[in-house]
């Protein structure tokens, strides 16, 4: 299990939204592999992510399971297909944690409350401070927020519709939150974003490569 290390610096990870972070949204849940649709570059991104030593880690709110829509065999069955075309890019997700419950059962773990997030950061040994949170929607970022983790708006197909203007108005509920194109674009800032602070520690000149990656 990933813990802190001895030199005192936190685990590198980062908490992924699954469904319009990940897959396409389906407002009827997906209930099978066969409806599992990854969105573009999304796969790639998190392979990209694990290879430059990020942990990532997968959190979502699951209602069908409360309102009888799904089991949790058909949910291990998603989530194992997910893992499965993740190996084929050469990624992984170190853990899925979900909320089974329905709003109505007054949780502590469905997002936007923090009990899931505070879960992950005692799995794994991580300040949630330097914990980057993804997700496709407000209540991501809410999330994040209650939780105290660095907040990460992507675009995907959930919020598709919404123009430059009503997305940078959504992520001002949610101050310090930073708005990308897809899960590819935030891999790309992260990376890029890591090498700049290595390369300032270092008191190396920037170079254009890394330079690359800047926030939206």
């Amino acid at each position: 299990m990933p813990k802190s290390t001895d030199s005192g610096h936190s685990t590198k990870l980062v908490i992924l939204g699954r469904d319009g972070t990940i897959n396409h949204y389906r407002d009827d849940h997906v209930k099978s592999p066969e409806e599992l649709e990854p969105l573009p570059g999304a796969l790639e991104a998190i392979a990209r992510l694990n290879h430059a030593g990020w942990h990532t880690v997968m959190a979502t709110n699951q209602a069908g399971i409360g309102r009888g829509l799904i089991d949790m065999a058909a949910l291990n069955a998603v989530h194992t297909a997910l893992n499965h075309m993740l190996a084929e890019k050469g990624g992984r997700l170190d853990a899925a944690f979900f909320c089974p419950h329905t709003p109505e059962e007054g949780c502590e773990c469905r997002k936007p409350l923090p009990g899931l997030i505070r879960q992950i950061g005692e799995r794994f040994g991580a300040d949630l401070a330097q914990v980057h949170m993804v997700g496709a929607s407000l209540r991501d970022l809410e999330t994040a927020r209650n939780a105290g983790c660095i907040p990460h708006l992507v675009k995907s197909d959930r919020l598709g519709g919404l123009d430059a203007a009503q997305l940078a108005a959504l992520a001002a509920q949610v101050p310090g939150s930073q708005v990308h194109e897809n899960l590819a674009a935030f891999a790309e800032h992260l990376i890029q974003h890591e090498r700049r602070a290595r390369a300032t520690a270092r008191g190396e000149a920037l170079t254009p490569d890394t330079e690359a990656g800047d926030l939206h």
